[in-house]
């Protein structure tokens, strides 16, 4: 397993890290709190180190099981967790979003928390959970700076999700000089990553990025095929369907990356984020010892050609020669300023009147 820092933070991570989502959650899969514990240690001996949880993945339930499957490794492991949803005062209503709340007396006492169930002095990385632009007040910034002053946060994030856009977000976190920022980025999916790519090249900012959801929801994995039936239950069937036939069509236009076996496709596509020495780890969703097994191998597969990432970079300019809507229009994108971040970016036609 390679390893990559976080902006200039001096913290390390490997390139796969364990999304710890899966973990408290049965959003993708039911399994015990032992098998829990089991998969996060199996991925520790595969060369997994770094561990990304949150505080609201299962109301605290995945720091807890991450911290007591990590309990004898702190020092080998890197650590990194979210706040800002007041999951304590609210209860969970299916996937819906819980409220936010961006105050720092709560965030503090929600870090706080955090570090009890988690059984840990300090984090490697403290990431703002999907907090709007406006909502990250100087006070905020402040507050992180103490955090890392104090050596209980070694570097600093903003996570954006749940839904793809975030533009905003992103910048912004570019510009206030963010360790991380962390979001949606796969081979189908390349807004807004691409843009945050290209804001930090042309600011020559420090800031690296985390990329979630790599493999498109089961589709870069090959683990939503057409015969395959998503209960009410799975986070993956919010996809339109539309998404899923269509990406089973774009599919086969990059097969190529498979390289004659060299690599999976699910290899393949973790590796394609790697060619982009800006990610710093790639977070999939590991649902299995024999997720673990393979993607955790993707770094010792061979790396992407120049001419490889030329031709998906072509391929994803043609939409990878699908000319059928795919159900996730660019009009859906989140943006917290009303569309203008978007707007600016390209990704949508300036509104009539502008």
């Amino acid at each position: 397993m390679n390893h990559r820092e976080l902006g200039d933070s001096g913290v390390e991570v490997s390139e796969v890290g364990f999304g710890a989502w899966v973990v408290g959650t049965d959003w993708w899969g039911d399994r015990t709190e032992e098998q829990a514990v089991e998969m996060v240690q199996h991925a520790l001996d595969r060369g997994v180190t770094y561990f990304d949880t949150g505080d609201v993945y299962g109301h605290g339930r995945s720091e807890e099981l991450v911290g007591r499957a990590l309990a004898e490794h702190r020092e080998e492991v890197t650590v990194g967790t979210k706040v800002g949803y007041d999951f304590y005062d609210n209860p969970q209503a299916g996937h819906g979003e819980l409220p936010k709340e961006m105050r720092v007396d709560y965030l503090e006492e929600a870090f706080e928390r955090s570090l009890d169930r988690l059984g840990m002095e300090y984090v490697d990385l403290l990431q703002l959970h999907n907090a709007d632009a406006s909502e990250v007040t100087p006070e905020i910034l402040e507050w992180l700076d103490g955090l890392r002053e104090s050596g209980r946060v070694r570097a600093v994030g903003w996570a954006l999700g749940p839904s793809i856009g975030w533009l905003e977000e992103g910048k912004r976190a570019i510009a206030e000089e963010f360790d991380v920022v962390q979001t949606v980025f796969n081979t189908f999916e390349q807004v807004p990553g691409r843009n945050f790519l290209e804001e930090i090249r042309e600011t020559g900012a420090e800031t690296s990025l985390m990329a979630r959801v790599p493999h498109s929801s089961g589709l870069l994995n090959e683990q939503v095929t057409p015969d395959t039936e998503l209960g009410k239950g799975d986070h993956r069937a919010h996809r339109p369907n539309a998404w899923f036939e269509t990406g089973w069509e774009k599919l086969e236009s990059i097969r190529f990356l498979e390289r004659d076996g060299a690599r999976t496709m699910g290899q393949a596509s973790i590796q394609w984020l790697l060619a982009h020495p800006e990610v710093a780890s790639v977070t999939p969703t590991f649902r299995t010892r024999e997720d673990v097994d393979e993607w955790a191998a993707a770094p010792d597969t061979p790396p992407l050609s120049d001419e490889e990432v030329e031709r998906v970079e072509e391929l994803y300019q043609r939409n990878f020669g699908v000319d059928r809507d795919d159900g996730m229009s660019p009009e859906e994108f989140r943006s917290s300023v009303g569309g203008r971040d978007l707007e600016e970016a390209g990704i949508l036609a300036p509104s009539a009147g502008d």
